[in-house]
């Protein structure tokens, strides 16, 4: 006889392949939460099988090394601002497709999505699909999003997001029936499924049912001129934008497909999001996901956070916490309820210097174009010294590059030119012709001038003041002398993109956990907000009317070949491009990095189960803790069902 388990794993793998089944996808018996008994009790909502799509989404959570779990319990979180409210969507990682554990896009919110030929895709949605409120999920919601707000002048001016114009062209959008919708493109589009996998998704889809008493097109003029005026807004359009937002869910009435809802409107110094009665995943025993009942979400001052974690008022917390916090916080575990993990981050470099190549100063701009000069820097660099002063050995001296779990990781790419070798950096100084120095033994730019220059920095932790003043150690054994300084992070960048910096520093790619499919807009000049070629990306980003045109090879090369990726077709196309820009980023050190694979405290619950031991710390692809699906994780201490 199959079993319950067997035969909801049965009709995921089926809806996974897009083949036909016979009959319903409901299985007798799916367990829901006790938390709902009492409303499905007075008939507020409808019995566990109504609310549940006819095919849901498994999770075979013992598959995943975990154990299936049971509902109830409240998660506590802590945040710094309140704009934080968007770490619940990140954290919920509900889209259309989503990333699984080997970075393959896989449908969640759809059933099932057919690609022809990278340029046509026909999403398939769950019959039965339900918002938060029980209204269905279906073709209408994304007509909706495309006719009336992608594509309205007021809602959109500048017309659909990014990753739905392909070479000046839109998509063209077609509902095939309630649950089919198609996008396409006469050219490949390799955007557009990674931009619905994004830790901030493109949405594409909306509530219709709620948002149309908000739109001029199908609201009542006098009623949506009245709402105006209550919210004291300029119009109809800032009336719309206000109650939609959908990655930053403010507003408590706006239906949502996410494993909670908010239920608190803002402001607020706590917002308490409630379980999602209508949420379309189930583990492999039938039980309705999330396990966990509710989450409050507190509001406080950051530079608190890691004390209040540590006196035990939060369940599971990563945000606000740094690796200098470890010591202080394992101490706190000896005498508290929880556990301190560390899990390693995902960006391409921790650390990282960027040589501004848009620096209005010609000597420095002129120096920082030489790659003689950025390798000397690099080879001065005493990376094991970091590592082991600042992290106590456990990160990894590495350029920005691709991690060694990403598909794409080269570790000859990973090591190039990371090699402390002063010897080489002044032979490459002194070929530059900046061989003359003075009574301090600082080196002089041929007009006379030190090789004098500060690096700047916004400010964001204690560690990073502690590497730059061991860096400076490593540029004085080469002659050059270096001062940080530190400001604030919109002057920060202001003087950047002004070209007023000769050097800052940052992290290195913000995600290195890389695979073919991604977009390669990090590795070239794509954005004025890069900070080593602000100049460049703008000029990129405006089509030519702003910003200035890269006037280096290598960097036209990799704008080149970020455009041929946006044109590709294939995976093995995609591949090829992304191998020959991380090689010329490490080959031409665009960016200099340091350390990587530095470590990030995660606090958890001792009664809080099914969070990883290990993992990836990531905004992209990972969002943060999204991979690996709380909705799966539950309370121990949660009362059993009687």
């Amino acid at each position: 006889m199959t079993t319950r388990r067997e035969t909801l794993l049965m009709l995921a793998a089926l809806a996974a392949q897009n083949l036909p089944f016979a009959g319903s996808a409901q299985a007798e018996g799916f367990i829901d939460s006790p938390a709902l008994a009492a409303q499905v009790a007075a008939g507020k909502l409808p019995p566990i099988e109504q609310r549940l799509p006819a095919n849901p989404r498994v999770i075979d959570v013992g598959a995943m090394g975990r154990e299936p779990g049971r509902h109830g319990g409240t998660l506590r979180v802590l945040m710094g601002d309140q704009r934080d409210i968007r770490m619940m969507t990140i954290y919920g990682y509900t889209r259309l497709v989503v990333y699984d554990d080997k970075l393959e896009l896989v449908p969640d919110l759809l059933e099932a999505i057919e690609v022809e030929r990278g340029r046509v895709f026909t999403l398939r949605l769950r019959a039965g699909h339900r918002w938060s409120d029980g209204h269905p999920f279906t073709a209408e919601d994304f007509r909706y999003w495309w006719e009336d707000v992608a594509n309205n002048k007021r809602l959109s001016p500048g017309g659909p997001p990014q990753a739905m114009v392909i070479a000046e062209e839109k998509a063209t959008f077609e509902v095939l029936d309630p649950l089919t919708v198609r996008y396409s493109w006469s050219k490949p589009n390799p955007v557009f499924l990674p931009a619905l996998a994004g830790a901030q998704p493109l949405y594409i889809a909306m509530p219709a049912h709620y948002l149309r008493q908000f739109h001029h097109r199908y609201a009542d003029k006098e009623a949506l001129a009245q709402k105006v005026r209550e919210i004291r807004v300029k119009d109809w359009g800032a009336l719309h934008e206000r109650f939609s937002r959908q990655y930053r869910p403010e507003n408590p009435d706006l239906p949502t497909l996410d494993p909670w809802r908010n239920t608190t409107p803002i402001p607020a110094e706590q917002f308490v999001f409630a379980r999602n009665p209508f949420f379309h995943r189930v583990d492999e025993n039938g039980r309705q996901l999330p396990y966990i009942d509710a989450v409050t979400m507190t509001i406080g001052t950051a530079s608190l956070i890691p004390a209040k974690t540590a006196a035990g008022e939060s369940d599971l917390q990563a945000r606000y916490l740094r690796f200098d916090n470890y010591t202080f916080l394992k101490e706190a575990s000896k005498r508290m309820n929880f556990d301190v993990r560390l899990w390693k981050r995902a960006e391409g470099a921790y650390f990282a210097l960027m040589p501004n190549f848009n620096a209005v100063d010609p000597a420095w701009r002129a120096l920082n174009h030489d790659l003689r000069w950025r390798r000397a820097l690099s080879l001065s660099i005493n990376r094991k010294d970091v590592n082991r002063v600042i992290f106590f050995g456990l990160a990894k001296e590495s350029g920005n590059t691709a991690l060694p779990e990403s598909p794409l990781h080269d570790r000859d790419l990973a090591d190039m030119w990371m090699k402390h070798d002063v010897a080489e950096a002044n032979r490459l100084l002194d070929e530059i012709g900046l061989g003359k120095r003075d009574l301090e033994g600082i080196r002089l730019f041929p007009d006379g001038r030190r090789l004098e220059f500060t690096i700047e920095t916004a400010g964001a932790s204690t560690e990073e003041t502690d590497i730059l003043d061991l860096l400076k150690e490593d540029f004085r054994a080469i002659g050059l002398k270096m001062h940080p300084r530190s400001s604030q992070l919109d002057v920060f960048r202001r003087r950047i993109i002004a070209g007023q910096t000769v050097m800052s520093v940052w992290t290195g790619m913000d995600n290195a956990l890389v695979a073919a499919e991604m977009e390669p807009d990090a590795l070239a000049p794509t954005s004025s907000s890069q900070f080593n070629w602000p100049r460049w990306g703008q000029y990129y980003e405006s089509g030519g009317r702003e910003g200035e045109a890269p006037d280096l090879q290598a960097a036209n090369e990799l704008v080149q070949l970020y455009i041929a990726w946006r044109q590709s077709a294939t995976h093995e196309e995609r591949k090829v491009i992304w191998q020959r820009m991380l090689r010329i980023n490490a080959e031409q050190l665009f960016s200099i990095g340091v350390v990587n694979a530095t470590l990030q405290p995660v606090v958890v619950s001792r009664n809080l189960r099914n969070v990883p031991e290990k993992s990836l710390y990531s905004f992209e692809p990972g969002a943060f803790f999204g991979r690996s699906l709380p909705d799966t994780f539950w309370f121990a201490d949660a009362p059993a069902a009687k």
